[in-house]
């Protein structure tokens, strides 16, 4: 399975732009990818001080993203600023060329405005697609290992982190995504933002694709801006879980979801 990771500098708050970025690198990817992963919030940009800009699930960048799934005959997965009833969110899609939309909200919302403006999630993203387990993650839900947790060692195959992580903590996210694909023996896909935001946050990038292993796959230059696809292997996989069963000595624990 192909897994096109997009790295890419979102203009805070302005949507029309934003769609349009994505919408030409999305299209140059019809029929050349299997899963598209988009950074978090990229139509928006981490303006959660902007209710305006969120949007129900029939909003225009979950069309776009429905057309994109469709006509290029593959996945996309990412995070959007959405709003249910008076709440906005930060809401986890994964979106398949048939129109199946599954969501799911960020859980651990940041330090600050994202905490004042926005309502958490309660439940994991979890889909299986041509084959492939899923699991969508956003952002600082990466600092989280439970949440995280590939319990029974086959919950999924493929960890997504949506993300907008700033540079100044750019060594955690490097640590912290490695040491997901290894703990959970998993592949890890992590897509970060480039640019400044609109709280002066610099963001430098270093999206991922890693291997059960915590070797890399995929990875991006310092602020480099770009669409780069690589290649996941069940068989491969499987392997590594039955050869070294990591997951069997793994303490047991119950999440509360409240």
């Amino acid at each position: 399975m192909k897994i096109t990771i997009v790295q890419q500098e979102i203009v805070w708050g302005d949507k029309v732009h934003n769609i349009n970025t994505f919408n030409r690198i999305a299209e140059a990817h019809y029929g050349k990818t299997d899963v598209m992963v988009l950074p978090e919030m990229w139509s928006t940009g981490f303006s959660v001080d902007k209710p305006e800009l969120a949007e129900t699930l029939d909003g225009e960048a979950f069309n776009c993203v429905r057309r994109w799934a469709r006509e290029g005959n593959y996945a996309v997965a990412g995070s959007i600023m959405a709003r249910e009833g008076e709440l906005s969110t930060n809401r986890g899609f994964f979106c398949t060329p048939e129109g199946e939309l599954t969501v799911a909200d960020k859980r651990h919302l940041f330090i600050g405005d994202e905490q004042k403006y926005f309502s958490p999630g309660n439940k994991h993203l979890d889909v299986t697609f041509r084959g492939v387990k899923f699991r969508v993650l956003i952002c600082y839900d990466l600092r989280f290992p439970v949440w995280s947790r590939n319990v029974g060692g086959d919950t999924y195959d493929v960890l997504i982190y949506s993300a907008n992580w700033p540079k100044d903590r750019i060594e955690a996210w490097d640590t912290l995504t490695c040491a997901r694909a290894m703990e959970n023996q998993a592949y890890v896909c992590g897509v970060n933002a480039v640019g400044v935001d609109g709280y002066s946050v610099h963001h430098c990038g270093h999206s991922v694709l890693l291997d059960p292993r915590g070797k890399v796959l995929v990875d991006f230059e310092e602020n480099e801006c770009g669409a780069k696809t690589g290649e996941i292997n069940l068989e491969y996989l499987n392997k590594v879980r039955n050869r070294l069963p990591f997951w069997k000595s793994a303490d047991r624990f119950e999440v509360f979801k409240d």
